[in-house]
């Protein structure tokens, strides 16, 4: 039995050649087959990639925009109440470890207060592709893309804030200000628009999969590591290698965007 298995994954082959087939399969979307699962690992990824999607868009939403807000609060309004006030939240949320942050958001949000579902991604008596099923998926997202989202955002609310404060300081605004531009117009126009590039940098860094009772991508991989399902944890290496690299072009081309001397080049 041990060998007719073998020799089905071709595994008596040597260790060049079996990489050969493997590289050759993934041009074809071919990654094998689940050893958990007994079904194609392109299968599984299908299933999970629009939850992961859903996921990994509504928490990168919350983040930038609770991040942006206190951020320019912060570093426009330094060393005032408002500051202090943004800096002690960002240190609680730096010092909550994820997993405690998340426990604690099933069990208030979901057991006592009973608003959010605990887990799976969509109720099971609800048909697929009716409004319905839409409305009841993006509820079972609320939850988690919540909870990471305001997770995320000590880290860039600090970037923010530094940033706006050096920024503010530099002789182009000094320049600007003897011009006579309005406060609102220096900030928008010159502090803000060079202060959001390193913000923009941490996009491509962003990992929002790491929702475990979240019917994701990232409870997959988790799955296919403690499982030792080694098909499935390839497939998953390349997928989030793919993701950074997305993550990384997106932010290149947003730099046009946001500072004019990158789009003039």
């Amino acid at each position: 039995m041990i060998k007719l298995i073998l020799k089905r994954l071709g595994l008596n082959d040597s260790i060049p050649k079996q990489y050969i087939r493997w590289a050759n399969n993934i041009v074809y979307g071919d990654f094998g087959e689940s050893i958990k699962y007994k079904r194609p690992v392109m299968d599984l990824v299908k299933e999970r990639l629009p939850n992961t999607i859903l996921l990994g868009t509504v928490s990168l939403i919350i983040t930038y925009m609770i991040s942006f807000t206190l951020g320019v609060i912060s570093g426009r309004y330094s060393y005032t109440i408002s500051d202090y006030s943004i800096q002690v939240f960002n240190y609680v949320m730096l010092a909550i470890p994820s997993f405690i942050a998340g426990v604690f958001a099933i069990f208030f949000f979901a057991f006592q207060l009973n608003l959010f579902p605990f887990q799976g991604s969509v109720d099971i008596n609800i048909k697929e592709g009716t409004l319905d099923y839409y409305i009841n998926k993006l509820y079972h997202t609320i939850l988690p893309a919540t909870t990471l989202g305001v997770l995320s955002t000590a880290g860039y609310i600090q970037y923010l804030r530094n940033d706006i404060i050096e920024n503010s300081q530099e002789d182009y605004v000094l320049t600007a200000q003897s011009k006579g531009f309005s406060t609102n117009k220096i900030y928008l126009k010159h502090i803000l628009r060079k202060s959001l590039i390193p913000i923009i940098t941490f996009l491509g860094a962003d990992k929002y999969f790491r929702w475990c009772r979240y019917n994701s991508i990232g409870k997959l991989f988790l799955e296919s590591v403690t499982g030792q399902d080694y098909p499935v944890m390839m497939a998953m290496t390349l997928f989030f290698s793919f993701l950074g690299l997305l993550g990384n072009l997106i932010s290149d081309i947003t730099y046009g965007f946001v500072d004019p001397r990158i789009r003039s080049n």
